[in-house]
């Protein structure tokens, strides 16, 4: 089985920067503040404003309107409590407030990683043979808070891929008021360029991350919207919640119940089975399971779906992403852990009628880190959230070593044959 491991990578960069309100410990923290920029002078806050827009300004897109908010933020606060709000404050000494209150935060500067794939929602203006495509990636920074990015890129007939370069700016994408802490929509930002989306940990229960997002197109009835389950992390539980989208301009955040809603890695299937949502989990951290609801948002039960088996998977087992459907069944990427945390990429094929019953599964892993690979964040991974099918290739975009992005492009067919062999 030929695979090809494309030359293009993608890297963290600690130049990946977004606004974030900077908050202060201590009751009077804020009100002190408040009380030193009330006593400067019109001509000190013009040239500390001056000297703050034109070094940040081309970092950040709307940068005047976030000062604006986080002063907004600021005399809300003030509100609730016995300080003094900041009355009287001229125009150029309120943004110059919420400046002192706001503060950079670099998104990916310790990692860029575990990547999921689809078919981008808008294929015009292309070439024959060629398909646009969007990827999510984790993006880890200080405090190892992760927020989901987005890159989109075309891949053509040959299994050759493009990139779309970077506007240079990152923007946070802003909750809707009024909102649930637990469910909530993002304001729509169709004028933003994808690439340049970061949705950043809003509720309590995502503070500390919004990890591993596993997006999937899915169709019913004749509508196709975006699915993506993830992780989130406050710091001493997870949960697992959903991202929806038609569009990748505006998102809904809502949270998984039920008894089965246990454990990381969960991945919708692509379609209803028999009436039923279908996904697969992973309840006890060591085996694949699977399970079936009647609501997308509740899941009560579960059933093993595949034990480790072979010395390279012996640790752990888990899918990397949706399976997809092709002719001969449903193809279900897995990793496996094994010797001194080796992760490792293989692939199982389930029955199109009912996927509880395996028809394939390889006796090896097919992707692995080879030794440029092996250095990182965490040594010795590969791991991916998803792939996408272009004709006959397969697209594999997967984490090095927890650290940056690579692509693999193989056959379909010549890893389905593999599959019926085994």
């Amino acid at each position: 089985m030929k695979i090809s491991k494309q030359s293009t990578k993608l890297l963290a960069s600690a130049k990946a920067v977004i606004t974030l309100f900077l908050s202060l410990p201590g009751e009077d923290r804020i009100a002190n503040v408040v009380k030193r920029v009330a006593g400067l002078s019109e001509d000190n806050v013009r040239a500390c404003l001056d000297m703050t827009i034109e070094s940040f300004a081309n970092r950040h897109r709307n940068l005047q309107e976030t000062f604006r908010q986080h002063f907004q933020k600021i005399e809300a606060l003030l509100d609730s409590s016995p300080a003094t709000p900041p009355a009287g404050f001229s125009d150029q000494k309120k943004l110059l407030l919420g400046a002192f209150f706001t503060k950079e935060y670099s998104i990916q500067s310790a990692a860029l990683f575990n990547p999921s794939v689809v078919a981008h929602p808008d294929q015009q203006d292309l070439k024959p043979g060629q398909l646009r495509f969007v990827m999510s990636l984790r993006a880890t920074g200080e405090g190892h808070i992760s927020s989901i990015v987005f890159q989109t890129g075309i891949i053509d007939k040959g299994g050759n891929i493009s990139l779309d370069p970077p506007t240079g700016y990152f923007t946070r994408l802003q909750k809707k008021s009024p909102a649930s802490d637990t469910d909530y929509d993002l304001e729509e930002a169709a004028d933003i360029p994808l690439n340049e989306k970061v949705i950043f940990p809003t509720a309590a229960a995502e503070s500390m991350g919004m990890e591993d997002v596993r997006f999937v197109k899915f169709e019913a009835e004749g509508r196709a919207c975006y699915y993506g389950t993830y992780t989130a992390y406050d710091g001493k539980q997870i949960r697992t919640k959903l991202i929806e989208t038609e569009d990748f301009a505006s998102f809904r955040i809502r949270t998984l119940s039920g008894a089965a809603i246990a454990d990381k890695g969960m991945a919708l299937f692509p379609e209803k089975l028999n009436g039923k949502y279908v996904m697969i989990s992973r309840q006890g951290g060591e085996k694949i399971n699977i399970m079936f609801s009647d609501s997308l948002y509740q899941w009560d039960n579960y059933q093993v779906l595949m034990e480790p088996k072979y010395t390279w998977e012996l640790v752990q087992l888990g899918n990397c992403g949706s399976p997809i459907k092709t002719g001969k069944g449903w193809l279900l990427l897995t990793h496996g852990v094994g010797i001194m945390r080796t992760y490792v990429i293989s692939a199982i094929l389930l029955d199109l009628k009912d996927p509880t019953k395996i028809i394939g599964r390889l006796d090896q892993p097919f992707i692995e880190a080879d030794e440029r690979e092996r250095e990182g964040y965490v040594p010795n991974v590969v791991y991916t959230c998803g792939l996408l099918k272009h004709g006959d290739i397969l697209l594999i975009p997967y984490a090095v070593s927890d650290s940056a992005t690579g692509f693999i492009t193989l056959s379909l067919n010549e890893l389905l044959e593999q599959l019926i062999k085994s």
